[in-house]
């Protein structure tokens, strides 16, 4: 399906401004998505801990980037739309103590692997230049957004 920019992005995630970390969504389809991220460089990213940016951070990329992907097969946001918690994580593998080493863009890879009305499991992937960085496992609970 097609791309979308960080702007458009802003329709399907509650994050805003420097916490928005995904840049890019480059395909998506009814199972999978791939998103890219530049993020990881700026010295104004929110998730920075003493000027670095622990591999552990990844794992709030790869969510955001799971929930664009449930928000794309929601359809059209509105107003009150159920938002998405990470209600665990498993097989978590780092490949690297930090992200911010990485001179290349992030590339977040989810793949659905169930789903009903209120809960998702993905396995999720982030690599730079062809090196595996973080891998694992979330699962995704929505729950009504307070208005």
């Amino acid at each position: 399906m097609s791309t979308l920019n960080k702007d458009e992005l802003s329709e399907l995630l509650p994050h805003a401004g420097a916490m928005r970390l995904i840049d890019s969504v480059e395909s998506w389809d009814g199972t999978t998505i791939c998103c890219r991220a530049r993020s990881h460089h700026d010295p104004a990213n929110p998730l920075r801990h003493h000027g670095r940016l622990e591999s552990v951070a990844g794992l709030e990329y790869a969510a955001q980037a799971m929930g664009v992907h449930v928000g794309l097969l929601a359809g059209e946001p509105s107003i009150g739309a159920p938002i998405g918690f990470v209600g665990g994580l498993r097989d978590v593998v780092f490949g690297t103590d930090r992200l911010d080493d990485c001179r290349g863009d992030l590339m977040i890879d989810a793949t659905r692997l169930f789903a009903d009305d209120r809960s998702f499991l993905y396995r999720f992937t982030i690599s730079s230049e062809g090196r595996l960085m973080v891998s694992g496992r979330a699962s995704i609970f929505l729950q009504q957004a307070s208005v």
